[in-house]
Order: structure tokens, then sequence, then C-alpha cells
């Protein structure tokens, strides 16, 4: 669905009401004005309950959501009013409606958000503290941010939330973490209750409930670095994957802007796929494994790693996957490199100043490196690496096999 035409223009009719725990005495001037003046207010059962009374016609609404939305978007230039938790553009619904209705059509009454209530109850910085939601999402999303002395702040999926990301930290090294459940912030049941992960024993939390963590590391903990090149023990692989150190300088290569979509083709272990994922929250990959055991190793590992939502996995063949996949702003071949017309076919779905990068252990991927060389330009270099092994009682050098890279930007 798109926004309408900006012809003929309207003035603002659609208006967008945070709404905390305390109700209507919470509400400025202006947004209860807003409210009161729609023909029509939209919202969930809760916001329609604490807006109360109202003398107009309400809309509690359906699940899915998004069914709601044809029916506002023909009340365009009528008044009408949509009810949401606090802040409507930090995780809520406003920013999915702005995509719908023109801005300078809707007027937003913004309240504090979960956010920053609870960061007022702490005493956090919110500029220092990460802010994310487990609202509808993977839990395993927070993993990324377990890093000592981080501060993290959850919107909750559920009443269960906090015991499983407990059990979570308890599990990955993190026990001695503090976790602090707030609930219905502002308003007359308000709650704030705080647990040790390893001894989580916090009953009957209310379903809306928003999840603070300070992380504390045990030695040993299960950290994520910053930088690229993860061990290798960090992903379940059955030897088809791109070793620590080829993954680093393929990472670097690769280049990772922000928003950006991999291709990863013959993915193995997916390790690429989800080393780019890591590099920034807004950036999604498209792992293409022939394999379906693979594939299905490729699903855990990016679940491990809290970056599932954003790498799709695609069973079958790179050559005859490509015209289905959303384009790419970077591609890694890493397998099926010999394959005819692979690489000339990556190159021309490539946008503008898009990144190639192919590595190759076989003469006959080689080859193939070699040809798109010398038709295409770009660099091309050897890269070797060994490790220090024992020898009898002594110790040397064992060489894993040399890999060749090709590394090409589209002009």
């Amino acid at each position: 669905m798109t926004a309408p035409s900006l012809v003929p223009d309207h003035a603002p009719w659609l208006a967008i009401v945070g709404i905390g725990e305390d109700g209507r005495v919470g509400l400025s001037p202006a947004a209860a004005a807003a409210l009161d003046a729609a023909e029509v207010v939209y919202g969930g059962r809760r916001h329609l309950a604490l807006a109360a009374p109202l003398a107009t016609e309400t809309r509690p609404w359906p699940s899915p959501i998004d069914t709601a939305y044809p029916g506002i978007l023909a009340r365009r230039g009528r008044p009408t009013c949509i009810l949401a938790t606090g802040d409507p553009f930090h995780y809520g619904i406003g920013a999915e409606l702005a995509r719908l209705v023109p801005a300078h059509e809707i007027r937003a009454f913004p309240q504090p958000s979960a956010f920053s209530l609870a960061a007022a109850r702490l005493g956090w910085s919110l500029p220092e503290t990460a802010c994310l939601t487990l609202h509808g999402r993977d839990l395993f999303g927070i993993v990324p941010h377990l890093q000592p002395g981080a501060r993290i702040l959850a919107l909750s999926w559920d009443g269960a939330t906090p015991a499983a990301v407990a059990a979570l930290l308890t599990e990955r090294g993190f026990s001695g973490s503090r976790l602090t459940v707030l609930e219905a912030m502002g308003g007359p049941n308000e709650r704030v209750r705080e647990a040790r992960a390893e001894n989580f024993d916090l009953s009957e939390i209310a379903a809306l409930n928003t999840l603070a963590v300070a992380v504390e590391a045990a030695p040993g903990a299960r950290i994520v670095p910053l930088s690229p090149g993860l061990d290798d023990a960090w992903f379940e692989n059955d030897g088809q994957l791109t070793k620590a150190e080829i993954r680093a300088v393929t990472l670097a290569a690769l280049r990772p802007r922000a928003g950006e979509t991999l291709w990863d083709l013959g993915a193995g272990a997916g390790s690429i796929s989800i080393e780019w994922c890591l590099r920034h929250p807004a950036n999604r990959a498209v792992a293409v494994e022939r394999r379906p055991d693979r594939a299905e190793r490729i699903a855990r590992n990016a679940r491990a790693l809290g970056v599932a939502p954003r790498v799709q996995v695609v069973v079958g063949g790179s050559l005859a996957a490509l015209s289905a996949l959303p384009s790419p702003g970077a591609v890694f071949v890493g397998g099926g490199v010999a394959e005819p017309s692979l690489l000339a076919a990556c190159r021309d779905a490539l946008p503008h100043d898009g990144r190639c990068v192919a590595n190759a252990v076989t003469l006959e991927g080689e080859a193939a490196l070699l040809a798109a060389f010398s038709e295409a330009g770009g660099a091309l270099r050897r890269l070797s690496v060994a490790h220090a092994v024992p020898v009898g009682g002594l110790t040397g050098w064992r060489p894993a096999m040399p890999i060749t890279q090709w590394v090409w930007t589209k002009p």
C-alpha cells in the first residue's frame, strides 16, 4: 500500500495521540482537543479505556492491525484520531501510518516513551543505553548487545519475557546481570522490581512491561566481539566455513554500509552473512545454499548470534536463485565460483559502487577469477594463513589452503 497522492492537498486530519497510564489527565490541552474533535477514534482496547469517556465512535484494533488501514485511509480529510502508547514514533504505530499518510496531513502528540520513563526511574542516560524491542521479535536479538557494562532497555513481548531473558543471560555467562522489570509506568499501579539473572524469581509480571538489563559478564561469557573475524567456534559447521582470518579480510573487502543487502552465494555455514549483519542493525543478507542441511545450519547460526530475522536463507543453486533475490549492495561468492556466467550475473545485478568479492580454493575457481579479472578489472590477491601446531615435542607451521580473492567495485 502506498501513500495517497498529494493532489488535492489536505490539511492535517489524522491525529496520532500518545497516551500513558495516567490516561486523559496526562494529555496536553492540544492532544485532548484533537482527541475530542475526532469523528472516529482507533486504538487498542486498553488505550480506549484510558481515554474514556469518549463521546464519539471508537474502533478497537482488529487482528492483524493492518486490516484497519484501508478504513483509516478512506477517511482522508475527516477528523480521525489514533491512540497509541507513549511515543508513537518509537517502536510504535506512528512510523507505520506515516508510510501511508503524508506527514503534513498528520498531527502527532507524543508522550514520554517507555524508554524515557524507564531511564528516568533508573537514572540512566538514554544515549548510553541500547533501546530495543523484543515484542514480536526473536529473544536472541538481545545477544549482540550483551557487552560488559552495557545497559539495555527492552520492550517485552509478554509477562514471560523477563524470565526468558534471565535464563538466556545465565546460559551465556551473564548470570550476575541485574534485571529491572518496570510495569504500568506513570500510572497508579506503577511497579519497579529488580533481580539478578541467576536467581530471577519475580512473578505475576504484567504482559505490558519494560525490561532493563545492567550487563555483568563473568569470565568466559559468550561476548560477541565488535570486530569482524569471529572465532570459528562461534559457528556450527561441517567444515564448509570461511575461516576467521579470511573472513575478516573478506568483510573488509565487502565494505559494509548501513542498510545494505548482501548476497552470500554458496553460503556454507552463513558466517559471512551473519558477520555482515552484525556490522549494523539495518543490514540484511540473503544466504543462498544448495544443501538443505547446511541451509538449516545457517538459520541456527544466525539465531545464536542474534541476527536471524535479517538473514534470509534460500535453498538452491546460486545462479538459478538470483532473479528472485532483492537487489544487493554487495555480493560475496564463496561457493560455486566456477559456475559459468555466475560472476557476470553478479556484476550485472550490482548498482553503481556495489562491491563483488569472490574467494576460490580450487584451480577451476581460480581460473574463473582470473577470467573475471581479465575481463572487468578489479583487484586480485592471494591470501595464505598458517597456524602453529605441535610437531613431535616442538612446534611448527601448518599452512591452510591458499585463497585467491577477486575484489571488484562497479563503476
